[in-house]
């Protein structure tokens, strides 16, 4: 069944308008920044407090209410769960943003590309260069099909383990990252005291579905090159999870990531990744690849995961 409720969030998610999806997105935002409006005094038991009503009380909420809705009838039980699920999936659009930078570049249309790299990460990309513009749209492929996919189908499957909901292990990853990511801007008032416990939720949220994206980019890529960007560059990145989804990523498709890039007129230092090449177009088409390979890889395993289950 769980397996069936993960195909079924995906497929929706490919066929789905994508307004529709932005407007649950705001949703769950909306959600989200409500409780540092009204708990955040300026003390980190506020933000606490705040994570644990947040998270817990939407999770175990799903929980119980998917457990009703099977007693009235399993479809009803089913599709709410998909539901849940189609909410906290974006791989869809993922795909939209990355592609479209790729075909820019391919036209040598880099302005068009600084642009869509611009809002979808929300950080000005003026003055970057062609190449620049394709490691950090890599970069930023990578890190989004593992937060808005790999991770959440991780978290999917360790609920459905353990014999609970799935698609609230789903929802919990999601929130987490959320509260982890909006609580700490700069809008919200004392973020590095409120947004503190979050961010600690989140690095332990993140620790295991970071090294099995890791691992499954190592088993569909090259093998040992991500293994040895693994080991010996993930630790050097700002941020440690991030650094392994990276790192692993570019090792195994044989391109350089990292490197310093300009940024606010100044030049942001990064610790280089992979080895290999320069990015370009093609090492573009080779990360879609990878993210393919890697969900068809993750979707085998859950099946054997639950008819692992149904046989016990």
């Amino acid at each position: 069944m769980n397996f069936f409720v993960l195909l079924a969030a995906l497929f929706l998610g490919q066929f789905q308008l994508l307004s529709s999806r932005k407007n649950l997105s705001a949703w769950l935002s909306l959600y989200v920044d409500f409780f540092p409006r009204h708990f955040n005094a300026g003390e980190q038991r506020h933000g606490k407090f705040s994570w644990l009503l947040a998270v817990l009380l939407l999770v175990a909420g799903v929980v119980v209410l998917s457990m009703l809705l099977h007693s009235l009838h399993p479809i009803v039980s089913f599709a709410f769960n998909v539901f849940v699920l189609y909410l906290t999936l974006g791989f869809r659009h993922i795909h939209f943003y990355f592609t479209d930078i790729r075909q820019e570049l391919r036209a040598k249309n880099l302005d068009e590309a600084r642009q869509l790299l611009t809002v979808w990460r929300g950080i000005p990309s003026q003055g970057l260069s062609e190449e620049e513009v394709a490691r950090i749209s890599i970069e930023q492929a990578l890190l989004a099909s593992h937060r808005n996919m790999f991770g959440v189908m991780v978290w999917f499957v360790i609920f459905s383990l353990v014999g609970l909901n799935g698609a609230a292990g789903a929802l919990l990853y999601r929130l987490g990252q959320l509260c982890a990511e909006r609580w700490s801007a700069k809008e919200v008032g004392a973020a590095e005291v409120f947004g503190k416990f979050a961010q600690r939720a989140f690095v332990w949220l993140e620790w295991l579905p970071a090294r099995i994206t890791a691992l499954i980019f190592a088993i569909v890529g090259n093998f040992e090159d991500t293994m040895f960007c693994w080991r010996t560059q993930a630790a050097n990145w700002s941020n440690k999870e991030e650094g392994i989804v990276l790192a692993s990523g570019a090792g195994s498709l044989g391109v350089r990531l990292g490197m310093a890039i300009p940024q606010d007129g100044l030049s942001l230092d990064r610790t280089e990744l992979g080895m290999g090449d320069d990015a370009d177009t093609d090492f573009m088409q080779s990360t879609t690849g990878l993210i393919w390979r890697s969900l068809v890889f993750m979707l085998i395993a859950v099946l054997l995961f639950s008819l692992a289950g149904l046989l016990s």
